[in-house]
């Protein structure tokens, strides 16, 4: 995303600011993690891992907009239609995502047009109207609908899990991995992705807006559920537990090679911020 001296640049400026200003950056790490596992050049899943970097940054950009969270401050700084204005917001939340499609499609992340294909295709299905998207939806809607345990997992998976699972298996199809490296992966994405949402709800309940870089206590004042709402905050940080070592289970294919994401299952509970 270089700057240059063209007055289009104020849209890139702030994509910038919106992906360069700080993070977890835990959607790359699953992507180069799982890449290493299948001996994936490092050039090639640092442009896989920053697609996916680009469309989370995307979402969050528009997930804070006044017609939908309508948050003033993101990882401690202001969100970007504070920073910039909301049209400007908008449209790099755009030009973000179709920058991460195109950088997935790039031949550089690999020679094979058909492994291209099937990165772009995972990560638009992740991401569109059954996916992130849709997740998304369901929780503008969640502000008016009691929901139960089910509905919120669905939720959750759809507007969390699924871009943590495709960031899990982008470096299998990187990699041309087989079925059940896959599918280990895959299991261990859907554990990881409901415990971090779970820990998530946990700090929107305990956390400090200092150290969280964000307003807390947001659910709870627009009414929505959520699974500490739901199952209180003891079970459910005993499930957010038990679910990061069902995750941490689900690597044991791996043979001790995949020691860098069982500690980053721990870390999606452990965390403060």
């Amino acid at each position: 995303m270089p700057l240059s001296e063209a007055p289009e640049d104020r849209v890139v400026e702030a994509m910038r600011y919106a992906c360069l200003n700080g993070g977890k950056r835990l959607r790359p790490f699953f992507v180069m993690q799982t890449a290493a596992l299948f001996h994936v050049d490092t050039r090639a899943a640092v442009r896989a891992a920053a697609a996916v970097e680009m469309l989370h940054c995307y979402s969050l950009i528009h997930d804070d907009l006044p017609a939908m969270d309508d948050d003033n401050l993101r990882r401690g700084l202001p969100t970007v239609h504070r920073r910039f204005d909301e049209a400007t917001a908008i449209l790099a939340g755009d030009a973000l995502l179709t920058a991460a499609l195109g950088t997935m499609a790039d031949p550089d992340v690999h020679a094979d047009p058909a492994v291209r294909c099937e990165l772009v295709s995972r990560l638009a299905a992740a991401s569109g109207a059954h996916g992130m998207v849709g997740g998304q939806m369901l929780d503008l809607l969640a502000e008016h609908q009691d929901l139960d345990i089910a509905a919120i997992t669905r939720l959750q998976r759809m507007k969390t899990g699924c871009l943590i699972a495709f960031s899990c298996e982008c470096g299998a199809i990187l990699g041309r991995a087989s079925c059940a490296s896959r599918q280990a992966l895959l299991a261990y994405a859907h554990d990881v992705g409901l415990a971090f949402q779970i820990a998530d709800d946990l700090l929107d309940v305990e956390g400090q807006e200092n150290d969280l870089g964000k307003a807390t206590a947001k659910d709870a004042e627009r009414g929505k559920a959520s699974f500490v709402a739901v199952l209180g905050v003891e079970r459910a940080r005993a499930q957010a537990r038990l679910l990061i070592e069902q995750a941490i289970a689900h690597l044991d294919v791996f043979e001790g090679r995949a020691a860098l994401l069982a500690a980053a299952a721990r870390f999606v509970v452990d965390r403060q911020r």
